[in-house]
């Protein structure tokens, strides 16, 4: 092992140059006649570093030292970060699993951000260094590399047992041995053995990684590696994105499906009959056809205009077979059917005996007199004309008009409706029943509650159109329906519209 192998698994302590700064009339001197004393004009890294700390903000010079780097890095990310991340926002339809409701992590923060950006890219050189040897290797920029890499392939491929000694060898021959020989240098060429024997006391310190430092040559090549790194990846997602996703998103079903099924046949067969395939063959292969192809030779035949041209040629058949192969797969495609409805509510005050229901409203519920809504005191929701009312998101009106339903007495019983008449002929409406006894209970409350005089006693009972509302006003509803006293007719009157939908399908293009 060489000394610059030993370099290349650390991060290197290069200090940043020297910079000079001369005045304008140093310009016409030669250089030949400065003097030793022209050393004033020449800072430091660190010097430097407090200047430019003292031209942003000259009363904070006490703070960390390294708020500039704070500064330069929060502006970089606030100039191209949102302001306002809300991840706890409310999002039913999609499922985020980065979500903090699955994982409680810190917020993000712009501050933080900019610290742990620069922690992060002070140590990962090391990780560069490992891929560009890979790349160096996989590329056969030295072709003894790349044979001795395919030797120890085989052997964990004729043997998969050796794989378990590839960590324990690259410890030692990576770490161990580079540490080693940091701590006992071999002789130089030009003198003798005997006077550096690598069995006496070491001869350097130990060598420790440490991450690089800040403004240091090693920190930009650091974000340069990072830079080209993101790229690589961005290119890579983005080439598996656009092949994979049409073919699995079900854009074209037909195709997603054949696909779908030959995964499906493949798991199967491979869950029956895997044990009985040379996987050490295979994975043989597949590890020399990968290395043989990244040879420059085999690149530069490769990349020619006519085996690109053949390799499209060959992309496309196979899409075309796929696509054939799907053609005899029928799916699907008459639109989901339902039957939604709507209540046709009118009103009549109570104590107008003689007087015509008036329409109300058209609600989604029937309002019926024991029904949260009525017992809370609220007023029916909904809208006042039939042109008004939408089918549910998603779909739309396959009937042309709304049906009255005849069936009056089956929506009753089915959502056990009580306190109601209910006509099985003519128009339907399923009318309250009001009941003497309520009148005597709500005059006994109200007069509790607000000791109004009789007059504003009726006049406030006329404008409260809610129906029963208490539980005593329930009980006794109940007990005049089951014993059949005498009623009239109440406040109230629903009937039940409905109508056809069917789901709206969703163009290729479409969210």
């Amino acid at each position: 092992m060489s000394d610059e192998a030993a370099d290349a698994i650390v991060n290197r302590d290069t200090p940043i140059p020297v910079v000079s700064i001369t005045s304008p009339g140093d310009h016409s001197r030669p250089s030949s006649s400065r003097t030793p004393t022209d050393s004033r004009h020449h800072l430091s890294a660190s010097k430097l570093k407090d200047k430019l700390q003292s031209l942003g903000d000259s009363h904070e010079q006490s703070e960390s030292p390294n708020r500039f780097s704070d500064k330069m890095f929060t502006m970089l990310l606030s100039s191209v970060l949102p302001q306002d991340i809300d991840d706890d926002g409310d999002t039913p339809q999609v499922k985020d699993r980065r979500s903090r409701k699955y994982v409680d992590r810190p917020n993000f923060s712009l501050p933080q951000m900019s610290s742990n950006f620069r922690r992060f890219n002070a140590r990962i050189g090391v990780a560069f260094v490992a891929q560009n040897r890979a790349i160096r290797l996989f590329t056969w920029r030295q072709p003894p590399q790349t044979i001795s890499f395919l030797f120890v392939y085989t052997f964990v491929c004729v043997n998969p047992t050796l794989a378990l000694v590839l960590p324990l060898a690259c410890c030692l021959f990576f770490i161990m041995v580079p540490a080693f020989l940091a701590r006992h240098p071999p002789p130089p060429t030009h003198l003798p053995t005997d006077l550096y024997p690598l069995g006496g006391p070491p001869l350097a310190a130990a060598r420790t990684v440490k991450p690089a430092p800040e403004l240091s040559k090693d920190f930009f090549r650091n974000m340069r590696d990072l830079q080209n790194a993101m790229e690589d990846f961005s290119r890579g997602h983005d080439a598996v994105v656009s092949f994979i996703t049409p073919l699995t998103n079900f854009s074209n079903e037909s195709l997603s499906s054949i696909i779908y099924i030959i995964l499906l046949c493949t798991s199967v067969m491979l869950f029956i009959c895997a044990h009985l395939l040379p996987w050490r063959f295979i994975f043989l292969a597949i590890g020399y056809a990968l290395t043989i192809l990244g040879h420059p030779t085999v690149q530069d035949l490769l990349a020619t205009p006519e085996n690109e041209r053949l390799f499209s040629e060959k992309e496309h058949d196979g899409r075309s077979f796929l696509i054939n192969l799907s053609k005899d797969i029928e799916l699907e495609t008459a639109p989901d059917h339902r039957e939604v409805e709507i209540f046709e509510l009118q009103h009549r005050p109570l104590h107008d005996t003689d007087g015509e229901y008036e329409s109300y409203i058209f609600s989604p519920t029937p309002y019926a007199p024991l029904s949260p809504s009525r017992i809370a005191g609220d007023r029916p929701k909904g809208t006042p004309f039939f042109e008004d009312v939408q089918p549910p998101r998603g779909w739309r009106w396959s009937d042309k008009k709304w049906v009255l339903d005849l069936l009056s007495r089956e929506w009753v019983e089915e959502r056990c409706v009580t306190g109601v008449e209910v006509e099985i002929e003519g128009e339907r409406w399923v009318t309250d029943l009001h009941y003497e006894e309520l009148d005597d209970i709500r005059e006994k409350e109200f007069s509790m509650k607000s000791g109004k005089s009789g007059k504003e006693r009726t006049r406030l009972k006329e404008r409260n159109v809610g129906g029963a509302g208490s539980d005593s006003e329930r009980e006794v509803l109940r007990r005049a329906w089951e014993k059949g006293r005498p009623s009239r007719k109440g406040e109230w009157r629903r009937r039940r519209w409905v109508r056809g939908v069917e789901r709206v399908p969703v163009s290729n293009g479409g969210d």
